[in-house]
């Protein structure tokens, strides 16, 4: 009977073509032209909002809710971090997923990157050479030059998916083995990368996009999930 409540207000949603942030109908309406009673309303009403269908704004009302895909990137996240830590190698194959997607979509934004972002992306470039020379991490750099590449595509989807991973990762990247990275090695890929993309060279693109991950997995393949499970609070 939930479900289908819940069906039915999407099917609602859906044949009145509401955007979100529009008004549904009262709860008493809703009672009315569901047949069902306020607290099965109610129930399905919750319910859809932790899905981001509907927002329930007490003492205002229902509203349709963004319908991000953040309730599901967060579903992923979290599933991806607890199978890293009962000792699957769930990280990587998100890595690999996103390493999918990633070279399947860099070849779209070869020879097509906005003059605008790819001076953004120079600068980030640049300053990675700058926190490499004071010996400061790349990561939120790293993060911030990967949703700069693509955003000219227009893919919430993909920013979110990408956001998932750097998420799941995050969490995690205490566990991983600290192998020796030149932090100028990561600034060239990601050069490397840029020029590829900037001359339109789509195969370039893609191997530098390769080329790039080749590190990343490396650390996973290596970790040592044991020590993980013994203590598996220790980096939450």
């Amino acid at each position: 009977m939930a479900r289908d409540l819940q069906e039915q207000i999407k099917k609602l949603i859906i044949d009145r073509r509401l955007p979100p942030g529009a008004v549904l109908p009262t709860e008493p309406d809703l009672m009315e032209l569901l047949g069902a009673s306020r607290n099965s309303v109610r129930e399905a009403l919750k319910a859809l909002q932790a899905m981001g269908i509907v927002e329930i704004r007490h003492g205002f009302g229902t509203y349709v809710g963004p319908m991000s895909m953040a309730p599901v990137i967060e579903g992923l996240a979290f599933r991806t971090v607890a199978g890293h830590y009962r000792g699957e190698d769930s990280l990587l194959q998100l890595l690999q997923l996103r390493e999918a997607v990633e070279t399947g979509l860099v070849s779209r934004v070869a020879g097509n990157v906005p003059q605008d972002d790819l001076a953004a992306l120079d600068a980030l470039v640049d300053r990675m050479d700058a926190q490499a020379s004071a010996g400061k991490g790349l990561a939120e750099t790293d993060r911030a030059f990967h949703a700069t590449l693509y955003r000219g595509l227009g893919n919430a989807l993909l920013s979110e998916l990408l956001e998932a991973f750097w998420d799941a990762f995050h969490r995690v990247r205490t566990d991983l083995a600290e192998l020796p990275q030149d932090p100028r090695v990561t600034c060239r890929q990601h050069r490397e990368i840029l020029d590829a993309v900037r001359s339109g060279d789509a195969g370039r693109a893609e191997g530098a996009i390769r080329e790039h991950f080749g590190h990343i997995r490396t650390r996973l393949t290596a970790t040592v999930p044991n020590e993980t499970i013994r203590h598996p609070n220790r980096h939450i």
